[in-house]
């Protein structure tokens, strides 16, 4: 094999893989999350719409997501909220607040 192969061939690789795990780490956000008592919803939906419902108060608001920081910004007296994306799928609020870890629902 020559030189100009092997490099055209880890190029093509290097671009497969990278456009996989962009299309993965969006395809990913949206869904359901909630809390383990369920006290706490988040829907995100394609499109950046959001309902955010906590012990049967709901809000509509709007996403958007960069890197592992997701940002939620309602009307209501929740305002904007960013969240932590991890690893594992699942959501924390910022240090100090009153929201709990939110895993995604499995359907």
């Amino acid at each position: 094999m020559n030189t100009n192969r092997i490099v055209t061939l880890a190029a093509a690789a290097f671009l497969g893989c990278a456009l996989f795990k962009l299309s993965a780490c969006s395809a990913g956000v949206p869904g359901t999350y909630t809390d383990a008592n369920g006290a706490v919803i988040l829907e995100l939906r394609s499109g950046g719409d959001a309902q955010f419902t906590f012990m049967g108060d709901v809000e509509h608001c709007r996403y958007s997501s960069s890197g592992t920081v997701l940002t939620l910004n309602c009307k209501g007296d929740l305002g904007t909220v960013a969240f932590n994306l991890h690893d594992d799928g699942s959501l924390t609020g910022p240090p100090g607040s009153f929201m709990p870890p939110l895993r995604k629902v499995k359907t």
